[in-house]
Parts: structure tokens; sequence; C-alpha cells
């Protein structure tokens, strides 16, 4: 039961202002460890307060917030970016 990562148009953005080498550990992680897990929640934290809703994984300095979809299997990438300004 694999899940499958789609990311948000503004996403994009997000991961090319972080750089090639960046976006690619990203892009690798969700791939290789997240997605071939048979429940994401395994890795990562829930976010607390008014992003409770949403889950987020931890790559260096980077965080990529995701909301995790159970009916469909989907892990949607919200935001990605460098820590001090991911949750603003």
């Amino acid at each position: 039961m694999a899940w499958t990562i789609e990311f948000d148009p503004r996403t994009e953005r997000d991961l090319k202002k972080i750089g090639k080498q960046e976006a690619r550990r990203v892009r690798d992680f969700l791939r290789d460890r997240v997605a071939t897990l048979d429940n994401p929640r395994r890795l990562g934290k829930p976010l607390k307060g008014q992003l409770a809703e949403l889950w987020r994984y931890r790559i260096g300095d980077i965080r990529v917030v995701c909301e995790l979809r159970d009916d469909t299997l989907v892990i949607l990438v919200v935001r990605v970016g460098h820590r001090k300004q991911v949750y603003r």
C-alpha cells in the first residue's frame, strides 16, 4: 500500500527558493522514506495550533509541511522551506 506524493503549485516555487540540491534531498526523502511506508505518520510530527491538521517532516534545516489524505493515500506537500520561515 504505497502513498503518492503530490505537490501544491506554490510548493514548486518553494523548492526553487531552497536550491536544486536541497530540493533533490526533499524529493528523495519523500519518495524513498515516506511514500513507501504503510503509515507515513511513523516519521515526522503533527503540527499544533492553527496548523493542527498538517504534518511536518524534518530534513536538516528544511521543513516539509504536508496534508495526509488517508482516504486516497495521498501526501499533499503544502509548504517547503527553511525552519525559520516555513510556518509563517
